[in-house]
């Protein structure tokens, strides 16, 4: 590999940790309070309504192929950004794509708690925001950082595929370098770097959540 190759390789990678950080913070900013407002109409103050309006949106947003929601969203992506071309540009699908997967995440998490815990703090007077902040929030929080972890390594893949519609990183890298001009050195190398973050971000995860079990 020459060196402007392997500077353009250091480049990509930056631009792909670079779309998932902030993807991962974005969805998690949506989605946390989305799976918690399905949790709570469901399980803590019944709201049949809202429960069927919010898991419909999700099961909706998730049934979408992310290829297909790049594309389909480049009109909301030039008006937010300005242009559907770039790093910035693909954060906007990217963080569209996770948060309902995010927030479903989340919904799951919160139903591995056992359930007389929060029906008992509702007994004893609490708000929903109460139960909510001192409940559901700090006894989930090995699961939901468990499920963070799941969506950032989603993102990763993700993020690949925003290469193949000029998101830069490691994707459009492996489209113009590795498949376009057959270079199978740099097919190989980007599917080393991907595994490598995947690797680091599922281990960082693990040893995190451990930690509030």
């Amino acid at each position: 590999m020459s060196q402007m190759m392997l500077f353009d390789t250091v480049l990509a990678t930056g631009q792909t940790l670079y779309m998932v950080l902030m993807s991962t913070l974005f969805a998690a900013l949506l989605g946390l309070p989305l799976g918690t407002a399905l949790f709570v109409s469901r399980e803590v103050k019944s709201n049949p309504l809202l429960e069927r309006i919010l898991s419909g949106v999700i099961n909706f947003t998730r049934s979408i192929p992310f290829i297909i929601l790049l594309v389909a969203i480049i009109p909301f992506t030039r008006l937010i950004i300005g242009t559907s071309i770039g790093l910035h540009a693909a954060i906007v699908p990217l963080t569209l794509g996770a948060a309902p997967f995010f927030a479903r995440l989340v919904d799951n998490a919160y139903q591995t708690l056992p359930k007389g815990l929060f029906e008992a703090t509702k007994a004893m007077g609490a708000t929903t925001q109460q139960v909510i902040r001192h409940v559901l929030l700090p006894e989930a929080k090995a699961p939901l950082i468990q499920a963070l972890t799941v969506t950032a390594t989603t993102l990763v893949n993700y993020s690949a595929m925003a290469g193949t519609v000029g998101g830069g990183g490691l994707g459009d890298l492996a489209i113009r370098y590795g498949y376009q001009r057959f270079n199978g050195s740099v097919m190989l190398a980007t599917v080393l770097i991907l595994v490598i973050i995947v690797q680091i971000i599922q281990a960082g995860g693990d040893k995190l959540s451990k930690q509030y079990k």
